[in-house]
């Protein structure tokens, strides 16, 4: 997870705080969308504190 915050640090120049924020809000997205798929996305994205 640490990886992917690091790569959207780099490409927009946010916070890591802000990247790892906008993480969440994208796994809480496409969950809330896909239902049946929020075990994939959780084992996918991890925690956004890995």
């Amino acid at each position: 997870m640490q990886e992917l915050i690091t790569k959207i640090t780099e490409n927009t120049g946010i916070t890591p705080e802000q990247a790892a924020k906008a993480v969440e809000t994208i796994k809480d997205f496409v969950k809330e969308k896909f239902p049946m798929m929020a075990g994939a996305v959780d084992n996918l994205f991890g925690s956004a504190d890995s």
